[in-house]
């Protein structure tokens, strides 16, 4: 059963297709700093070529530059592009970004859930202590006694799987691998 409500954050070619997805069982806050981005979507029309209009006008989401509306959800998705520098190394600019964007309106119980491509280790060193320092939870992890405590938040990973421009193997038709920091974390990412 999906959750209330989720966001994502970041509508490119791996984030729109999630918010899609989701948008069709359930309202989606659909947040993006771009804001032609934004309208070309509101009209319809994706630049990427991964949804079509009709798959824009069947889901129902918020498509919103407002970092405030991202209070309404409970589960975060974080789906933002990590390229490469021209050193050959992660540019993480874009993901902390959107990260401390989440950290500003997380609450306790939310889960934030990274779908960008990140090397091991990135969500829990360089993700959660900054999710910790902008939104004064605790990062519950491990044997953390659930996912809704009093002053806690949890994570999960489900790297993208998105192969831009084939129809055949999309989002919602690939077998996804998910994680969580909590037993409670990793059923509630398993079960979106």
């Amino acid at each position: 059963m999906l959750p209330a409500t989720v966001s994502v954050v970041g509508l490119g070619y791996v984030g729109l297709p999630v918010a899609v997805a989701f948008g069709k069982y359930r309202q989606v806050i659909a947040f993006d700093v771009n804001a032609s981005r934004l309208e070309e979507l509101r009209l319809g029309y994706d630049r990427t070529g991964e949804i079509s209009t009709e798959e824009l006008q069947q889901a129902d989401l918020l498509l919103t530059e407002n970092p405030a509306d991202l209070r309404q959800a409970s589960i975060h998705i974080i789906a933002v592009p990590t390229p490469i520098t021209h050193a050959k190394q992660p540019d993480l600019t874009l993901l902390l970004k959107a990260t401390e964007t989440v950290g500003k309106i997380l609450k306790a119980g939310d889960l934030v859930i990274y779908e960008s491509t990140v090397y091991p280790g990135c969500t829990e060193e360089d993700c959660a202590p900054l999710l910790e320092k902008v939104s004064g939870l605790k990062y519950l992890k491990g044997t953390d006694i659930g996912s809704t405590g009093s002053n806690g938040f949890t994570l999960g990973y489900s790297p993208e799987r998105i192969n831009p421009c084939d129809k055949q193997h999309t989002f919602t038709t690939i077998r996804k691998i998910v994680s969580g920091s909590t037993p409670v974390a990793l059923e509630q990412a398993a079960d979106l």
